[in-house]
């Protein structure tokens, strides 16, 4: 897709973060967009913002793990705007806890979102991309959908599914004229940690503050920023996206060391543990 103009972009979790720079940024490029997220009042607060901009805009708030909600939709967004070119699955919310603790309700709420969200957001939109001319989907994994943290396996497992989903999803549609991209970010100064659920029972793990407080110090990228660099691999039709300097350089840890990674990134500090 070499250009979004006259196109019609539909994102997930756009309230906030990445998905907000998205919309705006799509938006600047004479690019459609209906948003949806779960929490309504910062959803209308990115609504007000894209009315600045002479594009046609809906908001819907939406809880992406209902899946016959988001089918219904899916199926207004193409009756108001009578195209979908591109699908924006990025919403998501993370959880905190050892695998030992985690409660299986954590768990599934994790799930529900950031994995089934997103298979969701691709079956129920996936037929009205078949009619465009020209269409995307792009799912957001991240970092942690090609390296395991320790604190993170709900999140880990979640976002190693998206990737798994995605790859598998561009196989099967690379002689269509349909695009598939998965987005890897690094460090993104989002409100990921913020809105996460935190429950470690570790006397000697950080507490959420001071994750936040080390996460917005590591994180090497504003959402804009972000932004930027989705587009540009959605245009180039990149298979995987990652998104920052660590991004790139864990991925490339990954890849180097895919059994012993665990050992470098100790000596490097994981982000999660006290200094």
């Amino acid at each position: 897709m070499k250009s979004f103009s006259q196109q019609v972009a539909v994102i997930t979790g756009a309230g906030s973060g990445m998905g907000r720079a998205l919309a705006i940024e799509l938006a600047k490029q004479n690019c459609a967009v209906a948003i949806s997220d779960v929490v309504e009042k910062t959803l209308l607060e990115t609504a007000a913002i894209l009315g600045e901009y002479n594009v046609k805009v809906s908001a819907e708030c939406l809880d992406i793990a209902d899946r016959s909600a988001v089918e219904r939709y899916a199926k207004d967004t193409f009756e108001t705007f009578g195209q979908i070119n591109l699908v924006f699955n990025n919403a998501g919310v993370s959880v905190t806890d050892s695998a030992e603790h985690m409660s299986y309700e954590d768990f599934e709420w994790l799930m529900n979102i950031n994995f089934w969200g997103v298979i969701h957001g691709t079956k129920a939109f996936l037929p009205y991309l078949q009619q465009a001319d020209q269409a995307h989907i792009i799912n957001t994994s991240s970092i942690f959908g090609i390296l395991s943290f320790p604190s993170q396996s709900a999140y880990n497992a979640s976002k190693f599914a998206v990737r798994g989903y995605t790859e598998s999803l561009r196989q099967e549609l690379n002689d269509t004229h349909i695009g598939v991209s998965c987005v890897h970010p690094g460090g993104v100064k989002t409100n990921i940690v913020s809105t996460s659920r935190y429950t470690t029972k570790d006397n000697e793990s950080p507490t959420k503050e001071e994750l936040m407080e080390t996460f917005q110090e590591m994180a090497g990228l504003t959402s804009e920023e972000a932004a930027l660099l989705i587009l540009n691999g959605v245009k180039k039709n990149k298979a995987r996206i990652l998104v920052g300097k660590d991004a790139h350089f864990l991925a490339l840890v990954g890849r180097l060391a895919p059994v012993n990674y665990p050992k470098i990134l100790g000596l490097l500090s994981s982000p999660f543990s006290k200094s």
